[in-house]
C-alpha cells in the first residue's frame, strides 16, 4: 500500500464499494451545478475562442474572478499575479519543476499531502517532515530545520489540512509568516478546499500578501473534477516565470474549461452552491464525530466542519491491517502511513471521507472488527 495503490483505489466504482478513504466529495454534493446549463452558454458566445490555444497565464476573465475570490479571503492581487493550471496537482508539480532540483531539501508536514511526496520523489528531492499538530505545523522543528537546512520552500496547508481536517491557528500563522520572511522560505499554501470552509479561515497568504508566499486554488473538489482547473497566485516576477514553465511544458490550459468556471463563477448560483456545500459538510462532519465517539475511536482534532477526520481506533496499531480486514467487506480507507514522507513506518493512523462515515453497516463492521 503506497501513494499510487491509495489514487488507484479512488477511482474504483464498482456496487457495494464503500470510498471511505476518498479525498472527494460524493458527486452528489455537486450535482446542483449543472455544468450543461453552462456549456450551452459557452457554445453560443466567443465560439472562435475554443479553437485556439489560450493566453499562457490563463483565460483572462477568470483571473479577474479569481482576483474578486483572493480579495475575500483578503489577499490582494492583480490579474498578473495568477496563473492558471490543470488543478492543484498541476500547480504543485510547477512549483516544484521551477524550484528544486535533485538533492534540493524541502520542508513539508507529516502527515501531509500524499501526492505531493510522491512528486518531490520524482523531482529528487530531500524531504524534511515537520509534524502537523491540530494548530499548524510544529514550530520548534520548523526553526530547527530552518537553522541547519535552509530549506528553500515549506509546503503547507493552512485550512482543511489534509488528511487531517485541521486548520491553522492564528499564532502559528502568524509566527511561519515571520520565519518565512527572516529566513527567505517560499510558503506554498495549497488551499483545494476553501470553498469548504468560511472564507475568513486564517491563511499564511493573506497575512503575508504573496511576498514570501504562493497561493495554490482549486475548484476540483467544489465545482468538478472533470474540469480540471485551478491556479497558483503569487508575486508578478513568481508568476511571470510559472506562466512560461507552464507554456513550455503544456502550450496552454484549456479555454473551454477555464471559460466553464469563469461562467459559473459569474453566476449567483455558485454562492448558493458553496452555502448548500458548506452546510452538508457541518452536518457531515458532526454526524461523523459523534459515530466514531460512539465506536470509541480517538480523532485528531474536532473541526466544525471538515471533508476529511484523522482517526484512529482501539488496538489498532497498524491501519494497514484494518485496510486489509475492511476491503473484503466493501470499506476502503486510507491508512496513515501514506502520508508521512517516510511510508515504512507503521502508523495507527486513518483517514476517512466525513460523507461516508454516517453508515449503519459501517458502525456495526467496525465494532466488530
Amino acid at each position: 500500500m503506497d501513494t499510487v495503490w491509495l489514487m488507484r483505489q479512488q477511482f474504483v466504482r464498482e456496487p457495494g464499494h464503500s470510498p471511505l478513504g476518498e479525498g472527494f466529495p460524493p458527486v452528489e454534493w455537486l450535482m446542483d451545478m449543472r455544468l450543461d446549463k453552462f456549456t450551452r452558454q459557452i457554445m453560443r458566445t466567443g465560439v472562435s475562442t475554443l479553437f485556439r490555444y489560450g493566453n499562457r497565464l490563463g483565460n483572462a476573465g477568470l483571473r479577474q474572478h479569481l482576483v474578486q475570490k483572493l480579495a475575500s479571503y483578503s489577499i490582494n492581487a492583480t490579474p498578473r499575479q495568477i496563473v492558471t493550471t490543470h488543478g492543484a496537482n498541476h500547480a504543485l508539480d510547477l512549483i516544484i519543476r521551477r524550484f528544486i532540483a535533485p538533492g534540493d531539501t524541502v520542508l513539508v508536514e507529516d502527515p501531509g499531502y500524499y501526492p505531493l511526496f510522491g512528486k518531490l520523489q520524482l523531482q529528487g528531492a530531500r524531504m524534511l517532515s515537520v509534524p502537523r499538530r491540530a494548530e499548524g505545523p510544529d514550530i520548534e522543528v520548523l526553526e530547527q530545520h530552518l537553522r541547519l537546512h535552509k530549506p528553500r520552500l515549506f509546503f503547507i496547508q493552512s485550512v482543511g489540512h489534509n488528511p487531517t481536517g485541521s486548520d491553522i491557528s492564528p499564532g502559528i500563522a502568524h509566527r511561519l509568516v515571520q520565519l518565512a520572511q527572516a529566513h527567505n522560505l517560499i510558503l506554498v499554501d495549497d488551499d483545494a478546499l476553501a470553498d469548504f470552509k468560511p472564507a475568513s479561515a486564517i491563511k499564511v497568504s493573506a497575512l503575508d500578501q504573496l511576498r514570501h508566499s504562493l497561493y495554490v486554488g482549486s475548484f476540483s473538489k467544489s465545482v468538478s473534477a472533470a474540469l480540471r482547473v485551478g491556479f497558483i497566485a503569487g508575486s508578478k516576477e513568481l508568476i511571470d516565470e510559472l506562466g512560461d514553465l507552464k507554456m513550455l511544458l503544456h502550450t496552454s490550459s484549456s479555454e473551454f474549461c477555464e471559460r466553464t468556471v469563469d461562467v459559473i463563477l459569474t453566476e449567483g448560483h455558485f454562492l448558493r452552491h458553496l452555502i448548500r456545500l458548506q452546510e452538508r459538510l457541518k452536518a457531515a462532519t458532526a454526524a461523523g464525530l459523534q459515530m466514531l465517539d460512539e465506536i470509541g475511536a480517538e480523532v485528531f482534532c474536532r473541526p466544525e466542519q471538515s471533508l476529511y477526520l484523522w482517526a484512529r481506533f482501539k488496538h489498532i496499531d497498524d491501519a494497514r491491517e484494518l485496510t486489509r480486514q475492511l476491503l473484503p467487506k466493501g470499506f476502503m480507507i486510507a491508512p496513515g502511513h501514506i502520508f508521512s514522507p517516510e511510508q515504512s513506518r507503521i502508523n495507527p493512523w486513518t483517514r476517512l471521507n466525513v460523507a461516508y462515515l454516517n453508515d449503519p453497516l459501517l458502525m456495526a463492521v467496525f465494532k466488530d472488527t
